[in-house]
Formats: C-alpha cells, structure tokens, sequence
C-alpha cells in the first residue's frame, strides 16, 4: 500500500513552563501554518538549541504545547552540537541528550529532552486493519527512484486521529532524495521477511 512522506526538519515541543521561561509570562504561541498532524501546527515562534560545542538557531516549536519538552534533530544535527542523542519515539526522553535552550527572555536547560526521532508511520486502528497491518510494530518502505531502495525499522504510530504519513528527519530524506509529498509503498509481511 502507498503512503505519502513527510519531511520532519529539526524541531522542539514545549511545556507551558519551558514556554513562558523561554518568551515571557505574557507570551502565547502562534500559529504559522497548519501540519497535517490534527491539531498540530508549526508556529511563528523558535529558538536556539546549543551546547559547549555548537549552536542552531531558529528552531521551529511546533504546537500545542505538551506535557514535556522535547527537542528533535537529525543525526548530521548532532554532530554539529558535538552531542550523541538515542533514537527513540516522541515522549521516550529519559536518559536522552542534555541540551541548552535560548529563548527572547529565558533559558532552559534539559539534563535530558534531545533525541533523533524513530522513523514511523502515523496511522489509525481502522486503517492497520484496512491494510492487514494488525500485530505489527514495524515495516519496511520501499522507495523508487534513482537513490531508491528500501528503509526497514519503520515504526507504526497509531491513534484515532492520525493522519496517515510517513515520518521521516531530513537525514533519511536526503539520503533518498525523498520530499514532502512524495509517495512510497508500505511493504507486506512481517518484517524479518527482507
């Protein structure tokens, strides 16, 4: 089965704390374009993520604002901090990366919060059945195309309000010559199949 791509540039969510540290008490989050997440957005603010060693500034926060701070970045990302964050999914922070975060008014530091996201694919209950994806945690996608091939380990993310995506950081992406938008197929079987 196909299913269309999303590019997931580096990015940072935030607590309404981390939030109010980092832009002020009187600060609110705006909204600077829809993503196809329900209910999630790109916003109009950013930061800068550094540590002893590098810095990235203009760090898109995406919204709403969540129950824990947590900064995505690429692998090509870490290098430039000179850190070494876990692979893991969106939430999994314990004993991920320490990382600075500058905002206008404050800072905030995390003893842990930076990972490289799992690559995965957002989808719902109806829809693993739909594509008799039931019982499985993880497939493989092929990609066509000049630098095609095959990316194992992708992760099913499921929920009810999923829009259905494949989410993939800019490493992966580049390494495929993939875009937004582009579409890819969802292999059968389970994955030791490969």
């Amino acid at each position: 089965m196909k299913v269309s791509v999303g590019v997931s540039n580096r990015h940072i969510h935030l607590t309404e704390k981390h939030f109010k540290l980092l832009f002020g008490e009187e600060a609110t989050l705006h909204v600077r374009n829809p993503i196809h997440q329900p209910e999630q957005f790109a916003a109009e603010e950013t930061v800068t993520i550094r540590t002893s060693k590098g810095k990235i500034e203009k760090v898109r926060i995406i919204g709403p604002l969540r129950s824990y701070t947590q900064v995505e970045i690429s692998k090509t990302d870490a290098y430039l901090l000179g850190i070494d964050p876990p692979i893991r999914d969106s939430g999994d922070i314990d004993g991920s990366e320490a990382i600075i975060i500058e905002g206008p008014v404050g800072t905030v530091t995390l003893e842990s919060g930076c990972i490289i996201a799992n690559r995965h694919i957002h989808i719902t209950p109806k829809q693993m059945k739909l594509y008799e994806l039931e019982g499985l945690e993880e497939v493989h996608v092929q990609i066509q195309g000049e630098k095609g091939g095959i990316l194992s380990h992708v992760f099913l993310k499921v929920s009810d309000d999923s829009y259905f995506e494949l989410h993939l950081d800019t490493d992966d992406a580049n390494a495929f010559q993939l875009h937004n938008g582009d579409i890819v197929t969802i292999l059968e079987g389970k994955t030791d199949d490969i």
